[in-house]
C-alpha cells in the first residue's frame, strides 16, 4: 500500500553524510548514519565488515527492501579522499556547507551526494508505490578510494554465498563532464600497470665491452612500446592508450654503467584487448631486444562494456524527462567498482557533475541533487513497471 514513508531531503541527508570525514577507510559513522534512515523504511540492513592480512579492515553496508526479483541496486561508496590543504576550503571541508545554491564539503559530488538521493528516491519510490514488486537494494562500501580489496568485491562474494543476485545495478559516481544529463557511463576501459626492470652488468663507462648497460634495453624497449599505436578504438570505446609513468635508474655517477634500470607504464585498454594479451604483447616486445627482464603487472580492471539496452534505455528516458537533455553513453574515464559488479549483473554509472571532485571546494549544486533523486526514482518507477515480469540477465 502506498504512502506513509519518511520523506528524506536529499540537500539535507547529503550535507549529513558530509559531516561524516570519513577519510578511506575510516566510516566515521557514515554507516551507521546510512543504516538508521533505511530501516524505518523498511530495509533490512547487514554491516559488512572485511579485513585481510596487509590491509586495513572495512565497513560495508548492504540494506534490501524486498525479497523478490527483479532486485534493483543502487551501489556506491561513502568513502572519501583526503581534503588536502583545508586551509586553500572556504568552509570546513567536513561541515557540509549550502551556500550560493551549492552543497559544500569533502564527498558532496564523489559520491556523498549520489548516496543521498539513492535514499531519497526509494523513499518517493515508496510513499507513491508502496514496497516494489520485486526488490530495491543498496551497496555501500567503504573501500573504494582505496585499495578496493575490503570493499564492493568482497561484499558481492558474500551475497553469492548468500545465493543473493543483483539483476541491474547504477553506480552512482559523478559521470556528468558539465551539466547533469551530460553522460551515463556504460563501461570503462581496463587499467593495467607494468613495471619492468632491465637487468645488466655495472661497469666503468670507458670500458663498456666489460659492462652489460641496461639502460639502452629500457630504452628501446620504450620506444618499441609506444611507436604505434595499439588499436584505433572501437564503437563503443576510445583507442587504447600507453602511457610511461616513470623511468629510474638512481645512478649518482656519470661514470658508471648502471646494473639495472626500471620503468612503469600504465595501459588504458578497451575491449579489443584483455590483460593477459597485453601482457604478452610486452613480453613478444622484451623477447625481441633480449637480454635478462623482471616484470611486474597489476591489473586494476580489465574492460567491460554493458551494450546498450534495457537498463541504458531506462536510465535516458529518466534523463531525459527530468533535465531534457540527451545523455551520452560513453566509456571514457578511469574504474570505478562497477568493474566488479559486471560480473554479477547489468550495471551503468550514473551521478552528479564531477569537475569538483576530489579537489579543494569540492561541491554541488543544490537543484542538481534534488533533480538526481527524481531521476532515480524515475529510473525505479520504469524499471518495475517494464521488468517485474522476469528479472533481466546479466550482461
Amino acid at each position: 500500500m502506498a504512502g506513509g514513508a519518511p520523506r528524506i531531503d536529499p540537500v539535507a541527508f547529503a550535507g549529513a553524510l558530509i559531516r561524516c570525514p570519513s577519510v578511506t577507510p575510516e566510516d566515521a559513522g557514515a554507516l551507521g548514519l546510512l543504516e538508521a534512515t533505511l530501516r524505518p523504511l523498511g530495509f533490512a540492513c547487514h554491516r559488512l565488515r572485511f579485513e585481510e592480512a596487509g590491509t586495513a579492515p572495512v565497513d560495508n553496508l548492504y540494506a534490501r527492501l524486498g525479497d523478490g526479483r527483479p532486485n534493483f541496486c543502487f551501489a556506491g561508496h561513502t568513502d572519501v579522499v583526503p581534503a588536502g590543504n583545508v586551509a586553500a576550503w572556504q568552509s570546513d571541508p567536513f561541515a557540509g556547507t549550502v551556500a550560493d545554491g551549492k552543497l559544500w564539503g569533502r564527498g558532496a559530488a564523489d559520491m556523498k551526494g549520489a548516496i543521498a538521493a539513492f535514499v531519497a528516491a526509494a523513499a518517493r519510490y515508496l510513499d507513491r508505490h508502496g514496497r516494489p514488486p520485486g526488490a530495491i537494494s543498496l551497496l555501500i562500501t567503504g573501500d573504494e578510494e582505496g585499495p578496493s580489496i575490503n570493499g564492493t568485491k568482497k561484499v558481492l562474494g558474500w551475497l553469492a554465498g548468500r545465493s543473493e543476485a543483483l539483476d541491474a545495478c547504477i553506480v552512482g559516481e559523478p559521470t556528468n563532464p558539465e551539466a547533469l544529463g551530460d553522460m551515463i557511463k556504460i563501461g570503462r576501459r581496463g587499467s593495467l600497470h607494468i613495471r619492468v626492470i632491465a637487468h645488466g652488468t655495472q661497469g666503468h663507462t670507458a670500458y663498456p665491452h666489460l659492462a652489460d648497460n641496461p639502460v639502452h634495453r629500457l630504452v628501446r624497449l620504450l620506444d618499441h612500446l609506444v611507436a604505434a599505436p595499439l588499436d584505433f578504438g572501437t564503437a563503443h570505446f576510445q583507442p587504447t592508450t600507453l602511457q610511461v609513468s616513470t623511468v629510474d635508474v638512481g645512478n649518482p655517477a656519470g661514470n658508471v654503467i648502471p646494473a639495472e634500470a626500471r620503468a612503469a607504464f600504465n595501459i588504458r585498454f578497451n575491449d579489443l584487448h584483455s590483460s593477459a594479451s597485453l601482457i604478452a604483447h610486452v613480453q613478444a616486445k622484451i623477447a625481441a631486444i633480449g637480454g635478462r627482464w623482471t616484470v611486474e603487472p597489476m591489473l586494476t580492471g580489465e574492460s567491460f562494456l554493458t551494450p546498450p539496452g534495457r537498463l541504458s534505455d531506462t536510465i535516458v528516458g529518466a534523463v531525459r524527462r527530468v533535465t531534457g537533455r540527451e545523455p551520452e553513453l560513453s566509456t571514457t574515464g578511469g574504474t570505478s567498482d562497477a568493474r566488479f559488479i559486471k560480473d554479477h549483473c547489468q550495471v551503468a554509472e550514473f551521478g552528479l557533475v564531477g569537475q569538483t571532485m576530489h579537489k579543494v571546494d569540492e561541491h554541488a549544486a543544490t537543484s542538481d541533487i534534488e533533480r538526481l533523486a527524481d531521476i532515480y526514482l524515475a529510473v525505479l518507477e520504469d524499471w518495475f513497471r517494464t521488468n517485474s515480469a522476469a528479472p533481466a540477465a546479466p550482461a
